[in-house]
């Protein structure tokens, strides 16, 4: 599952602000925020859905080493 600190990472590498990742998720911008700041332990589902937006935005997440990288960069 991914991290805070790697959605923050992946989102900033997309160029994509909060709302667009809560948009392209489907899901609140209140509960990606609380998440990004790891204010709450946010729903599996959530979390699938952020990762999920993000992989097809062709970030890859490598690992336990917690690396993100963007297909093609």
């Amino acid at each position: 599952m991914v991290s805070p600190r790697q959605i923050r990472a992946a989102r900033a590498l997309l160029g994509w602000s909060q709302q667009e990742l809560a948009d392209k998720a489907i899901v609140s911008l209140n509960a990606l925020v609380r998440l990004e700041n790891g204010k709450v332990d946010s729903r599996i589902s959530t979390l699938q859905a952020i990762e999920a937006a993000l992989t097809k935005a062709g970030v890859e997440f490598l690992s336990v080493g917690r690396e993100v990288k963007v297909s093609g960069s």
